[in-house]
């Protein structure tokens, strides 16, 4: 589904440039539930906003499906964006004025889906993600692994072809850091969709059914765990 052919991202920083990555060479395929590891500073951040087409790349070749990401215009990479991928931050990034509800339906309107469809659609993703019942509530009154549930839930009910999450257990304690991962996992075999994640987190790379290791820019590591 995805092919990352030397891909280089280098960051000015006053005499002396960063090299974040240094010719990576990665393919993903479809249905896949893999993590990208690698210490501070290793380039895995980078990878991932790459390849959620929020920052851009010097060199190299990305392709999605065959088709090439590096000459679409930011117009068309923010439908690539809405149509293809969905977003899972350590942070949650919910807004806080909105309900549960009203946090996951959002995408569903930027994509301009009928106003039943989109309340079908979204009530059925909170029911599968484990919040049938709290959906009225807004982010201050729902716990920290609810509200990562709704983060879920968001990136998911516009039926993506690949989630990327950015260190999801970060600010989760690790019963509910594996409940959570749990959830991410039957997601996976359920629906086929592809999970990509960064992370710190042993308890991550365990569930991952692929890990790739990165060391100042480079992949040194890509090990199929099953």
């Amino acid at each position: 589904m995805i092919q990352l052919k030397k891909i280089k991202k280098t960051y000015p920083m006053g005499d002396t440039p960063v090299h974040a990555l240094r010719g990576i060479d990665i393919s993903i395929d479809e249905g896949e539930f893999l993590s990208v590891a690698g210490p501070s500073g290793s380039g895995k951040t980078t990878l991932l906003n790459i390849l959620g087409c929020i920052d851009s790349f010097d060199s190299g070749e990305y392709l999605f499906n065959g088709d090439s990401i590096k000459d679409k215009t930011k117009r068309e990479l923010a439908g690539f964006r809405r149509e293809n991928l969905g977003f899972i931050f350590q942070t949650f990034n919910l807004i806080p004025v909105l309900t549960a509800f009203e946090n996951v339906s959002f995408a569903l309107s930027l994509l301009e889906h009928r106003d039943e469809e989109i309340k079908k659609q979204t009530y059925n993703i909170l029911r599968e993600v484990g919040l049938e019942g709290l959906e009225e509530r807004k982010p201050s009154e729902l716990s920290g692994g609810q509200q990562q549930r709704v983060a879920i839930a968001r990136a998911l009910v516009k039926k993506p072809k690949i989630v990327l999450a950015d260190e999801p257990t970060a600010n989760l304690d690790s019963k509910t850091g594996e409940s959570v991962l749990q959830l991410m996992a039957e997601l996976n075999k359920k629906y086929g969709t592809t999970f990509f994640f960064s992370t710190h987190d042993p308890m991550v790379m365990e569930y991952a059914s692929r890990v790739i290791r990165l060391h100042d820019g480079e992949v040194t590591e890509d090990t199929r765990r099953n």
